[in-house]
């Protein structure tokens, strides 16, 4: 079987990418923009640093700010009409997973409008088109939106998140600018970071993990490792080092897929609204311990890229632990929970289970599960 690898046809990084966004859409002859950011960007000037750049550019665009942080299906939606409405032809994501999650979900729809019912993209959907075109700006480091095939939706009707894979939503260029990540919050930046951890360990793990993908991931966790308490205390080198991470670990996963670490984490967020990051970085160190016995030895690899010394001179048991802790106490240094006993109610763990297991990413688990192993995992974390 031939393994597929998608990537974003431009990417440009460093201090100051944005300004590249004037020439990118002279370049392509683009009209007009609908720009996709979330409401607290815009209250904090965030979004403003992009739209200057357009307008000093002279280029014409509306503001689309429907967005929550786990976008729903209505924000999609009325997305797709403000996008209508402005007469755009390309959209500017900026934000997190939630803005780009959202844009994504609407240039799938402009593009594609006999899947205008947003339940009919969840999984692999055989849309035709290629969705609007996308020029995507993260303002986290973590959720690497801006170079996967992924996009995530919460259905708030049944209280489930819905994961959508699709090659044609993939941005046509991404502006990976630690500036534009600079004002993120301690609180965020390590939650984000750490769903950028998660991102690459489990995609290093994953069931339908090889070569080419082993080597972003492991570079991503090496990275990551030596940026993200640097990032939480704001210095430049820690923003620059989880900026480039983040987005060297949607390089891999994106094409390879995930586990139950996220699928577990996706129900938290739709019945909960837990923040993404929060929720992997708390399951991750029990679904690592989880996982071990059907990992070879890539925990010694990963105990590596943490920083950890002497792994060569460990047995398996000693550098899968190794692994395991070097995670827990990166998780532990930038302030995230170690349990989920704030988050999860005992009496919802049966739905919680269930949804987990019927998640998108759980197939790409390196060891078979089912809902009562699950189940006493999320148990495990109370």
């Amino acid at each position: 079987m031939a393994n597929r690898f998608v990537l974003n046809e431009t990417s440009y990084h460093g201090a100051g990418a944005i300004q590249e966004i004037a020439a990118e859409a002279k370049r392509r002859n683009f009209k007009k923009a609908l720009v996709c950011s979330d409401p607290d960007l815009i209250q904090f000037g965030v979004t403003k640093k992009v739209t200057d750049v357009l307008d000093n550019a002279g280029l014409v665009y509306e503001i689309y700010s429907n967005i929550k942080p786990n976008p729903t299906i209505e924000n999609v939606q009325s997305g797709v009409e403000a996008f209508k409405k402005a007469e755009a032809d390309y959209i500017i994501a900026i934000g997190g997973g939630s803005s780009m999650d959202t844009a994504k979900g609407v240039g799938i729809v402009i593009a594609n409008p006999e899947f205008a019912d947003i339940r009919s993209l969840e999984g692999v959907a055989p849309t035709k088109n290629k969705s609007v075109p996308i020029f995507a700006v993260p303002t986290t480091a973590g959720t690497a939106a801006e170079v996967t095939i992924n996009y995530v939706i919460t259905d708030v009707e049944k209280n489930r998140k819905m994961v959508c894979v699709d090659t044609n939503d993939i941005p046509v260029v991404a502006f990976v600018d630690p500036e534009m990540m600079s004002t993120m919050p301690k609180g965020l930046t390590a939650a984000t970071g750490m769903d950028a951890l998660t991102h690459a360990i489990e995609g290093y793990i994953t069931a339908g993990a090889w070569e080419l993908s082993d080597m972003f991931h492991i570079k991503a966790i090496e990275i990551i490792a030596k940026s993200l308490r640097g990032a939480v205390a704001n210095t430049p080198e820690g923003r620059e080092g989880m900026a480039l991470g983040q987005y060297v670990a949607g390089m891999g996963f994106s094409n390879v897929g995930l586990g139950i670490v996220h699928s577990m984490a996706h129900p938290l967020g739709a019945l909960y609204d837990t923040p993404h990051g929060v929720a992997n970085a708390i399951i991750l160190p029990t679904v690592m311990e989880y996982n071990a016995e059907a990992t070879g030895e890539k925990y010694r690899e990963i105990a590596r890229a943490m920083g950890v010394a002497g792994v060569d001179s460990m047995t398996q048991e000693e550098y899968r632990k190794a692994a395991v802790d070097a995670v827990k106490k990166l998780s532990e240094d930038v302030g995230i929970p170690a349990d989920l006993k704030e988050i999860v109610k005992r009496e919802d763990i049966p739905f919680l289970a269930q949804s987990a297991y019927d998640d998108a990413c759980r197939p790409g688990n390196p060891k078979e599960t089912s809902v009562e192993d699950i189940t006493k995992l999320y148990e495990s974390l109370l």
